[in-house]
């Protein structure tokens, strides 16, 4: 494995479980870098004002990152893995954007996703709206703590209308509403077995754990 996604809802755990396959497989890490990103505190006070420029500072700053690591993985690193992929762009920018906004958009992301490194295996962590809600919560981003049930479900939709389109490269959802894999590590171990020892076919594989 060269390339490995692992992706998830606002509050699924996805940078976490990142940060624990880096550690334990000595991978290079790709973080998203959204905390820096001026727009983003902006867009959840008005989100109607601020959708397109901040879905567009998204879509370079991914694009930009992406591609630089993976074209340029390092002989220090059996692999990279990173907590995003670069078509997250286009999945939330569907539900931030209006329709005119939403189909420039999209025309710019199609002529960049074609260039766009693909990952050999994509991870989706899946988890209810509660216990995102809860995760979310606990973290304490202030600009994270009026997120609405319904927009976490939008969210989800868009993924899952990526999945189905997608046929280039292995997507495995997991679900993992009944596993603590940060505090549990026969829990994590679950994860690492999943993720590592198994082979998946191209497209859509679910596995509940």
């Amino acid at each position: 494995m060269r390339f490995l996604v692992i992706e998830g809802n606002i509050g699924a755990g996805k940078t976490t479980l990142s940060q624990m396959f880096a550690k334990d497989y000595n991978a290079k890490l790709v973080l998203e870098q959204f905390a820096d990103n001026p727009f983003l505190p902006k867009f959840y006070d008005d989100q109607e004002r601020y959708s397109f420029p901040l879905e567009l500072s998204f879509l370079a700053d991914r694009y930009s990152q992406i591609k630089k690591q993976v074209l340029n993985l390092d002989l220090f690193h059996s692999f990279l893995v990173s907590d995003y992929y670069f078509a997250k762009s286009a999945i939330f920018a569907k539900n931030t954007l209006q329709d005119d906004e939403y189909h420039l958009f999209r025309h710019i992301f199609d002529i960049v996703f074609e260039s766009m490194p693909k990952p050999d295996l994509y991870v989706y962590l899946h988890s209810v709206t509660s216990r995102l809600l809860s995760n979310i919560e606990k973290r304490g981003r202030d600009y994270e703590q009026d997120i609405k049930p319904g927009y976490l479900e939008k969210i989800q939709n868009g993924y899952f209308h990526f999945f189905k389109q997608t046929t280039t490269f292995p997507i495995l959802i997991i679900d993992i509403n009944n596993i603590d894999f940060v505090n549990n590590p026969n829990h994590y171990q679950l994860l690492k077995d999943a993720v590592f020892n198994r082979d998946y076919k191209l497209g859509i594989n679910r596995l509940i754990l």
